[in-house]
């Protein structure tokens, strides 16, 4: 974690939210210089929810899952109107909060206030299943896993639990090469009595991502600005800035049919090759067109050299990028 308690301490549930949110489907290494700039800017809840939603975005640009980002400034604010500034202690209080699921909930409320709750995440679950040789497939054993690890958490220091089941998972139960000479559940290990430990968990085989085409434009007007737009407030990639496109679709788009979807009317030019990008659940292949106006549309005008002001995607990043080698 980019933060942690130490054995007894008091925690933040600031910093323990701050870094758990940053955690989901994130490495600590990736992580910690996010972490780090976040508490130096703004460091505590209020401090955050007086933030402006575009500065947050801009600080959380190349983390990726930028929905994280707008709950995350969203339950900052609901934390000072509803709380007074004060996280709940209640993992049930903690899941009625943007962006907290029970995961979440339930490691705020261990580790910032020593309830009883089990933190079962990627790491705990592994643990879990080698410990007690679960073979039910994931994700249809995680009812099961959250309550056997439930069984584990002792009365006390529930905190100090959490966090030792976390690194457990991360250090010595890995899921290549577990280094089970080590542990010390060793002796207790149902998995590694048997040695199945590497099999386990055991996953429904993800079926192939698709694949996804879109049309990107690159405008110019006089003076060389390029015009940008903000994606809409939900969904994905959502209040990011961005290049304009045609929709993202599973069929390629034809140069005549693209340029009907351009924001004006001009000359446009398509550029060699594409931009490749993957998001969780597709893959993506966009193709990037030219033009210049004489009469630009109202909307978001930038140069080039100006873009770091703007709270841009990586996906947008490489589309820029690709357009300026070119």
């Amino acid at each position: 974690m980019p933060w942690r308690a130490l054995p007894g301490e008091t925690a933040d549930p600031y910093r323990v939210w701050l870094s758990e949110i940053m955690l989901q489907q994130t490495t600590v290494v990736t992580v910690a210089p996010y972490f780090a700039r976040f508490v130096a800017r703004w460091p505590d809840v209020r401090s955050l929810a007086a933030a402006n939603l575009d500065e947050v975005l801009h600080e959380w640009q190349g983390l990726g899952y930028y929905a994280r980002a707008r709950n995350l400034h969203a339950c900052a604010r609901l934390v000072v109107e509803r709380h007074g500034g004060d996280f709940p202690e209640d993992p049930a209080a903690l899941r009625k909060l943007p962006g907290i699921g029970d995961y979440t909930a339930a490691a705020i409320a261990a580790i910032a206030f020593d309830h009883r709750s089990a933190a079962v995440d990627g790491n705990v679950e592994r643990v879990v299943a080698r410990l007690f040789a679960v073979d039910e497939p994931l994700p249809q054993a995680k009812p099961r896993l959250r309550a056997l690890a439930m069984a584990l958490v002792p009365q006390e220091r529930a905190g100090d639990f959490a966090q030792a089941m976390m690194d457990l998972g991360a250090v010595l139960c890995a899921p290549r090469r577990p280094r089970c000479v080590l542990c010390p559940w060793r002796g207790d290990c149902a998995a590694a009595a048997t040695g199945i430990q590497e099999s386990l968990p055991a996953r429904v085989e993800k079926p192939e991502r698709p694949l996804r085409y879109g049309v990107v434009f690159w405008l110019e007007r006089e003076g060389g600005a390029v015009m940008l737009r903000r994606r809409p407030e939900r969904g994905l990639l959502g209040g990011m800035i961005e290049l304009p496109s045609t929709p993202w679709r599973e069929l390629t788009w034809g140069d005549a049919e693209a340029v009907e979807a351009a924001p004006v009317a001009t000359e446009w030019t398509a550029l060699p090759g594409t931009v490749q990008h993957g998001f969780t659940h597709f893959r993506l292949e966009l193709a990037l067109m030219t033009g210049r106006t004489n009469v630009p549309p109202d909307g978001i005008w930038a140069r080039p050299e100006a873009f770091k002001k703007f709270a841009f995607p990586t996906l947008t990043k490489k589309l820029v990028n690709y357009a300026l080698s070119v």
